[in-house]
């Protein structure tokens, strides 16, 4: 099998790390656990600069702050790429039941939404235990009511079966006659925080104004529904489009010493929601990224690639960076040797994944080996790098998954308890110090790890 940038594989004959090599990894593992930067990144972000909205005055300051960092740890190379992205802006929020039972609720907008009308709006709830009951009803059953999608999120395995509601659930309730919808929050947590995420509006379908309480919330209407009585809502949303913003992804290199146009890719997502300090959704990531390559480039390790760390803008919103990213690099796909994106929390990270040519197989074996006693566990070859860099992915770029512990991500994801407390210098530690060693010895492997068109391939039978 052929690859397009396999050429620097003339460099050596050599096809596994030498024992050198190995030791090297192993003292970035051991060093770097206790004496790496992440946490004070982290806490540097989130007190200098705050909650990060795409299209916010945060994000700005996020760009300003980041390039400074990334000077500041002397990085080589430090530049920032334009991404452009409708913005969005939250504005009040309130919710109350008016009957039977009057109290408040704590709701939060989605993304995207629209406004309710100027002197809000009221209507009977009708309760789906998910999205696809939804969309079994009948219209009659929905016109004229606001929808209440009540999907409990058990654990952080069932992010996939619950965000559905959040995403299309608008859409869907619209398609039927409602005039609003409210969601139970997706996350994992029992606090009275409702959890914010992004939504979408079909084309051609009206658009109508969606929230997500609180999970405390969601039970205590549930036991109102129960009693048999009508539940009536009272919403009132002052969200708005606010129109085109262009933010950046903020790019900081560690450049190699034999090849240098072949890199490793690792980073996370500056931007954060509004309303904690995204100190777990995604400063972590960020902070993680960052201080793993500021620990090889101070302690003057030289890895033979590059290794550029890229904190993408607006994820959360639509993955606005990522893509914005594979427009402008598309053609240097061959050049990336292997890709991997923090984006679920703090870590530890607990297994490591590839998505390489068979002939680098070997190689990801002798990386786990160093990697094994932070407590990593080897996975397949079928790895997903992360949400900004999926697409990188399905163009072909050589991937791993180093997948961060997530049972406590989504108690405190998109919630205002998203905060820097939060963090346990443990745990960040030992992720940053993971993404340290995976850097190198990706950097320095004497084998191409395949990205191209023929690797692309592969993950398309």
């Amino acid at each position: 099998m052929a690859f397009a940038a396999a050429a620097s594989d003339k460099t050596t004959t050599a096809s596994v790390f030498t024992e050198k090599e190995m030791q090297t990894a192993a003292w970035i593992r051991d060093a770097a656990r206790s004496d790496n930067l992440s946490y004070k990144i982290l806490e540097s972000l989130t007190t200098e600069v705050g909650p990060r909205m795409a299209g916010s005055p945060g994000d700005a300051r996020a760009v300003a702050w980041a390039e400074a960092k990334f000077r500041e740890l002397g990085f080589d190379k430090v530049w920032k790429e334009p991404v452009s992205f409708p913005s969005w802006k939250r504005g009040h929020e309130k919710a109350e039941i008016v009957a039977p039972f009057p109290q408040p609720l704590l709701i939060t907008a989605l993304g995207n939404s629209v406004a309710t009308p100027a002197e809000g709006l009221t209507a009977d709830l009708v309760e789906f235990a998910s999205l696809k009951e939804l969309s079994l009803a009948p219209a009659d059953k929905v016109r004229g009511k606001i929808v209440f999608i009540n999907h409990k999120m058990q654990s952080s395995n069932d992010y996939g079966l619950v965000v559905p509601g959040r995403s299309a659930g608008a859409s869907e309730a619209a398609r039927k006659g409602a005039v609003a919808i409210v969601i139970r929050s997706v996350g994992t947590d029992s606090h009275r925080f409702p959890h914010t995420g992004v939504m979408r509006y079909e084309d051609g379908v009206a658009q109508i104004p969606a929230a997500a309480m609180s999970n405390s919330d969601a039970d205590m209407v549930a036991r109102m529904i129960k009693r048999g009585k009508p539940v009536s809502l009272k919403l009132d949303i002052g969200a708005a489009a606010t129109g085109s913003y262009t933010s950046y992804n903020v790019i900081g290199e560690i450049t190699g010493s034999e090849l240098p146009n072949e890199y490793v890719l690792i980073g996370g997502h500056l931007d954060s929601w509004d309303l904690g300090t995204g100190a777990i959704d995604d400063g972590a990531g960020c902070a993680i990224s960052m201080a793993a390559a500021e620990f090889i480039k101070r302690n003057g390790i030289k890895p033979k690639r590059s290794i550029r760390v890229v904190l993408f803008a607006n994820e959360e919103q639509g993955l606005f960076g990522g893509k914005a990213y594979l427009a402008a690099h598309q053609a240097q796909i061959p050049q990336i040797q292997a890709a991997a994106e923090a984006d679920l929390g703090q870590g530890p990270v607990t297994k490591m994944s590839s998505f390489v040519r068979t002939e680098a197989l070997p190689l990801v074996k002798q990386m786990h080996t160093v990697l094994a006693p932070l407590g990593i566990e080897p996975g397949d070859n079928n790895a997903f790098p992360g949400p900004d860099m999926g697409d990188l992915r399905v163009a072909g770029a050589a991937s791993f998954g180093l997948s961060l512990k997530a049972d406590d991500y989504f108690d405190l994801h998109h919630t205002p308890d998203d905060t820097f407390d939060k963090i346990e210098p443990a745990r960040i530690n030992q992720a940053a110090a993971t993404y340290a060693v995976f850097a190198w010895m990706a950097a320095q492997a004497p084998l191409h790890f395949g990205s191209g068109p023929e690797l692309a391939k592969t993950m398309k039978k």
